[in-house]
């Protein structure tokens, strides 16, 4: 049954990257009017670039995390196996 989720969990990876995207753009015209600078903008501030990286590291990852948790769920609801560890490892 875990086979089976990963195509699912490819789908939701995609879903969550778009979603990421559109809420990251979102969150950046609240705090700047431009759009958010490149790493490869040559006369890009350090600080504007090191703020718009951590945002969109910050935004990127909890949308992932959502979307993988209730896709697992789903699959759960959908199959009655869940796709990953049932806790985590006491030794991490």
């Amino acid at each position: 049954m875990k086979l089976i989720y990963k195509p699912f969990g490819i789908i939701l990876g995609i879903l969550a990257a778009l979603v990421g995207k559109r809420a990251f753009n979102f969150a950046w015209t609240k705090i700047d009017d431009e759009d958010p600078p490149k790493a490869t903008t040559e006369e890009a501030a350090w600080p504007k670039l090191l703020a718009a990286a951590a945002l969109q590291g910050v935004v990127f990852k909890l949308i992932r995390v959502v979307v993988d948790r209730y896709g697992a769920r789903g699959f759960q609801y959908l199959t009655g196996v869940w796709p990953g560890e049932k806790r985590p490892d006491p030794d991490e």
